[in-house]
């Protein structure tokens, strides 16, 4: 008996430790897209014209959503385009052309090009509208504006939006100053945090009900859920979202080392792992590790420090947990390159390349800037966001549909 009862423990102990190590892979992998729940909305589609945007990131399992819904009978009628384009071919800022794709023969329009939102006459053949594009998450992607200009037309020319929702990879982070609407740009169209932890369907509800339409009307919604999705949840992409967004650890350390788009500091572009790795060729006295930005065709073409050796910090095996265990963006790495880099009046200096963003634009203040150069501490940073951040997490919460 006592043999049988340790056999029986050493049996089941690696299963249980198993289960423990992956329960998080578990949960992430039992998660149902919008699209994927079918039976949810193909019924009706039926005997509708269908518009749909769309990038290499809408599919079902490993099937493009147009190439499934028209073999499945579905009306596609034409599929417009956002940064990156349809295919996901277009490097990052490219203006991207209308076309024909040519797997489908449907008519491609870009809304990242001539036009940002379609027109009367791209709607005129359409009854609903699909869109199912991936978000990460973060103010400076450009994807939720697309989603305001599609629900804008939508609005304008009274038609259905229907939204496939999809999980937000850093949907449990919250967190960064509220964007100062003095600094609206591209890369900034709401009064928002950095990282909103929001999925689309939540954020479209959002700009709904907070009236961010340009004095429209609400724009017509149907969202199709996802099925045991909650924001704390661990979720690695099976697409890349866009080119230079390329693995999960790109993804992971967005929120933070995007805002080295501001800064002297490459962020990686034109390295086959861009936003895990900072540096430039002024911190090799202070770094041993270095990089070299190239031209990458579809990736970065003309990157920051191109052909020039950068020295720096690897972030590649950086453990991302640790935001996800603080629920903080990490203000470090900004606050010691600042500190090391040799020509400081250089460090946030747009005139030095145009391959440089705008900090103030990026952080959605100008206070982050002056409070880097000052050397205040992460808890004085942190204290100027509120109450706003506080203020937006209370907000939010009218719009959730996930726990």
């Amino acid at each position: 008996m006592k043999r049988l009862l340790i056999i029986t423990i050493l049996v089941a102990l690696p299963l249980f430790i198993y289960l423990r190590l992956y329960s998080g892979v578990r949960k992430s992998a039992s998660i149902q897209t919008g699209a994927e729940r079918t039976d949810q909305y193909l019924p009706y589609l039926k005997g509708k014209r269908v518009a749909i945007l769309a990038n290499p990131t809408t599919i079902i399992g490993k099937s493009h959503l147009v190439d499934s819904l028209m073999k499945l009978g579905v009306q596609v009628v034409k599929v417009f385009g956002p940064e990156h384009g349809f295919r996901g071919n277009a490097s990052n800022g490219a203006k991207v052309k209308d076309e024909v794709d040519g797997e489908t023969g449907l008519p491609i329009i870009s809304l990242y090009g001539a036009k940002r939102k379609p027109s009367a006459a791209d709607l005129a053949d359409v009854d609903l509208m699909i869109f199912d594009i991936q978000d990460v998450g973060c103010r400076f992607y450009t994807y939720i504006n697309v989603l305001r200009d599609v629900m804008e037309a939508c609005s304008e020319h009274k038609k259905e939006l229907m939204i496939l929702d999809r999980p937000n990879p850093n949907g449990y982070l919250v967190d960064g100053p509220i964007l100062d609407m003095r600094f609206k740009s591209g890369i900034g169209q709401f009064p928002i945090p950095i990282s909103h932890g929001m999925t689309i369907a939540e954020f479209a509800q959002m700009i709904n009900g907070e009236g961010w339409l340009r004095e429209l009307p609400p724009c017509r919604l149907k969202v199709i859920k996802m099925a045991n999705y909650s924001h704390d949840l661990p979720y690695t992409l099976p697409v890349a979202p866009s080119p230079n967004l390329n693995t999960q650890q790109s993804i992971d350390l967005y929120p933070a080392t995007c805002l080295f788009e501001g800064t002297i500091i490459s962020q990686g572009r034109g390295t086959r792992t861009p936003f895990t790795k900072l540096g430039a060729p002024a911190l090799k006295e202070k770094y041993s590790y270095a990089f070299t930005p190239v031209s990458i065709p579809g990736m970065s073409e003309t990157p920051l420090h191109m052909n020039q050796v950068c020295y720096g910090i690897d972030l590649m095996n950086y453990d991302a947990g640790l935001m996800r265990q603080s629920g903080k963006i990490n203000l470090s790495w900004m606050m010691e390159l600042y500190r090391a880099y040799p020509n400081k009046e250089k460090f946030f200096d747009r005139s030095q390349s145009n391959q440089m963003g705008d900090i103030n634009k990026l952080a959605g203040t100008d206070l982050f800037q002056q409070q880097i150069r000052e050397g205040k501490s992460e808890a004085e940073i942190r204290a100027s966001w509120e109450p706003g951040l506080s203020q937006y997490k209370q907000m939010r919460k009218k719009y959730m549909l996930y726990p």
